[in-house]
């Protein structure tokens, strides 16, 4: 009965969070900052809404629920001055997809923090009630480097729609978001290779997601909050 309620209140805050954003992004002519954390938080309550079907993924799935509400507290139809309203189909493009990739591997950066902490617990021995929270580690590591290479594919033609699409790198300020960007899909790339090949696992997968997935804030994010709410220039 609960479980049930619980999932009819997930699929109605969804629901409306899809509404709410379709007004604000303006088919995809509003991206301001606000919007693109809020596109990020509705992929994270879609992914958790299908994983709560998994009985030891209700745990995860409770924390993107409410990372994807916290997403939604910024969302606003509101225009900034970045001038985003002139945004043209190529780029809008560019921009949606990379938001995509950004989603997917914000999920894969809880899983890897979910993982971290089953690992340390498990090291210590410290099994109590709260391990039914968390699914079993191996459970957790291959889901998360199957959202792994999700978020590279999606990424990897993100990064190649930005040279087929972006015509001056260095006139829209956006050579250090590139750098940032190849910076973190190559990371990624390498963390692929190993689990493929190496069978890499543990802390040193988990850390290495980590630190690609830091590449990626700084080169979404960073760069642009440095770019529009501190300097006061858009990279559009």
């Amino acid at each position: 009965m609960l479980v049930g309620v619980a999932f009819a209140a997930a699929a109605a805050g969804l629901l409306s969070g899809t509404w709410l954003l379709y007004v604000a992004l303006d088919a995809g002519h509003n991206v301001t900052l606000g919007n693109a954390v809020g596109l990020i938080g509705w992929q994270l309550g879609l992914i958790g809404l299908i994983g709560a079907f998994r009985a030891d993924l209700r745990g995860v799935a409770a924390g993107l629920f409410l990372l994807a509400a916290l997403c939604t507290l910024g969302v606003s139809d509101t225009r900034d001055a970045a001038g985003t309203a002139a945004l043209g189909w190529q780029m809008r493009t560019h921009v949606l997809t990379s938001l995509f990739a950004y989603g997917l591997l914000t999920v894969g950066a809880i899983l890897a923090l979910f993982a971290l902490v089953q690992e340390r617990r498990l090291k210590s021995r410290r099994l109590t009630a709260a391990n039914n929270v968390f699914a079993p580690l191996e459970t957790t590591e291959s889901l998360l480097f199957r959202v792994t290479t999700a978020g590279f594919t999606v990424l990897a033609l993100s990064v190649a729609s930005g040279f087929t699409f972006i015509e001056d790198l260095f006139a829209q300020h956006l050579v250090h978001k590139t750098v940032l960007s190849l910076l973190a899909l190559l990371l990624f790339g390498i963390l692929i290779l190993g689990r493929r090949f190496g069978g890499w696992r543990g802390r040193r997968a988990i850390y290495l997601y980590l630190a690609g997935f830091g590449f990626l804030v700084l080169a979404y994010f960073g760069s642009r909050f440095v770019l529009e709410e501190i300097l006061g220039r858009s990279w559009s």
